[in-house]
C-alpha cells in the first residue's frame, strides 16, 4: 500500500462533498451523449460546465471543526477505509518517453486533489494513483519543468501557477488532455477521453488494465508539434523547438473556433482545417468541441493505464 499524505484544507472539503454523494451536473453546452448520461467534464469555455455540489443539511458542524486535524483524520480512515475494501481506483501513470514528465491531475467541482495534483515521473517509470471510485476530473503531462528557481512558469508545457503539486490547479494549455468521469456502479456508464480541443503538447494513449481493444484510446500517427503551423506553435525557451501546439481557439479566440455564441451548437460548430490536422495526427482524439462521431470510450473497471508517449518517441507511430 502506498502512503498517504496529510491532505490540505482544499483536499479535505473537496473530500467531504465527495462523502455527501451528492452530486450533481449541469447539461449546459453538453454534445448529446454527454446530455444523456450527464458527464461532467470541464473543457475549456468549449465543452461541458460541472455543476454546482451540496452537503446534507446535517453537515454543517462538521465543517465547522477544527480544520485541519480533524481533516486528516477523516481523509485518513475515509482512504484507508476504501483501500482495505477494495473500493478505490487505481491509475497506473507510465513515462515511455525520453525526457522527464511532470503528471498532473485536476478533479471537476466537488471530487477531491489527487495524488497532490502532480508529482515528477523520470523515464521508464511508473506511478500509482489512487482515486475514489466515482472520481471526476482530468489528468495531463508537463515538460521541461525546473522547480528550484523562483522564475515562473515553472514548466515549458502544462505549468500549474509554477508548482510541483498543482492541488487542483488546472494546467495551462496548450496541453494533451485526459479526461475521465468515473461510476461505482457497473451498471452505469464510466467514460474517458483524450482531448487536444486546447491544444495538444504529448501523446497519451488511455485503456483499462488489462486493456481491451474497444477500451483502448490509441497515441497519433504523427507529431503534431512536427506538423504544427507557425501561428500555432509554442516554443521552448531557446526559440529554437517546437514543445507544444496550441488550437486554434486558443490561438486566436474566434467564436468560429470555440464554438461559442452562434456557433455554440453541433449544427453551427463545424470542424476547421486546424482541427483536421489534429484529427489527422490524433484520430482517436476529441480535436474540437463537437467532435463526431464523439470519441468517447466507456469502459468500467478498477484500474486504468495512462501511458505519455506510448510508442518509442521518434518513430512515426509514436507522436
Amino acid at each position: 500500500m502506498e502512503p498517504t499524505q496529510s491532505p490540505s484544507a482544499h483536499t479535505c472539503n473537496s473530500l467531504m462533498l465527495l462523502i455527501s454523494r451528492h452530486l450533481h451536473c449541469s447539461p449546459r453546452n453538453k454534445a448529446q451523449a454527454f446530455k444523456q448520461h450527464k458527464v461532467c467534464f470541464t473543457h475549456g469555455s468549449t465543452r461541458a460546465i460541472p455543476g454546482g455540489s451540496f452537503l446534507p443539511s446535517n453537515s454543517e458542524n462538521l465543517l465547522l471543526m477544527d480544520p485541519l486535524p480533524t481533516c486528516a483524520l477523516l481523509c485518513s480512515i475515509f482512504i484507508l477505509g476504501e483501500l482495505v475494501n477494495g473500493q478505490m481506483v487505481i491509475f497506473h501513470l507510465n513515462n515511455k518517453c525520453p525526457f522527464p514528465v511532470w503528471p498532473a491531475a485536476a478533479p471537476n467541482a466537488g471530487h477531491p486533489v489527487i495524488a497532490d495534483g502532480g508529482f515528477l515521473l523520470p523515464p521508464n517509470q511508473t506511478k500509482r494513483v489512487h482515486a475514489p471510485p466515482t472520481w471526476n476530473g482530468r489528468f495531463w503531462g508537463r515538460t521541461g519543468c525546473d522547480f528550484t528557481t523562483t522564475s515562473k512558469p515553472g514548466c515549458q508545457t502544462g505549468d500549474c501557477q509554477g508548482l510541483l503539486s498543482c492541488n487542483g490547479t488546472i494546467g495551462t494549455p496548450p496541453a494533451t488532455l485526459v479526461e475521465v468521469a468515473l461510476q461505482e456502479d457497473q451498471s452505469k456508464p464510466s467514460f474517458y477521453d483524450v482531448s487536444v480541443v486546447d491544444g495538444y503538447n504529448l501523446p497519451i494513449a488511455v485503456s483499462t488494465k488489462p486493456a481491451y481493444r474497444k477500451c483502448w484510446i490509441g497515441g497519433c500517427t504523427k507529431s503534431i508539434n512536427s506538423v504544427c503551423p507557425q501561428e500555432l506553435q509554442v516554443l521552448d525557451h531557446s526559440g529554437a523547438a517546437v514543445v507544444a501546439c496550441k488550437s486554434a481557439c486558443l490561438a486566436f479566440d474566434l467564436d468560429v473556433f470555440c464554438c461559442r455564441n452562434s456557433y455554440g451548437k453541433p449544427e453551427t460548430c463545424k470542424p476547421s482545417v486546424y482541427s483536421a490536422m489534429f484529427k489527422d495526427a490524433c484520430p482517436s482524439y476529441f480535436s474540437y468541441a463537437y467532435d463526431t462521431p464523439p470519441p468517447l470510450v466507456n469502459c468500467y473497471s478498477r484500474e486504468y493505464a495512462i501511458t505519455f508517449c506510448p510508442s518509442r518517441w521518434g518513430s512515426l507511430l509514436s507522436q
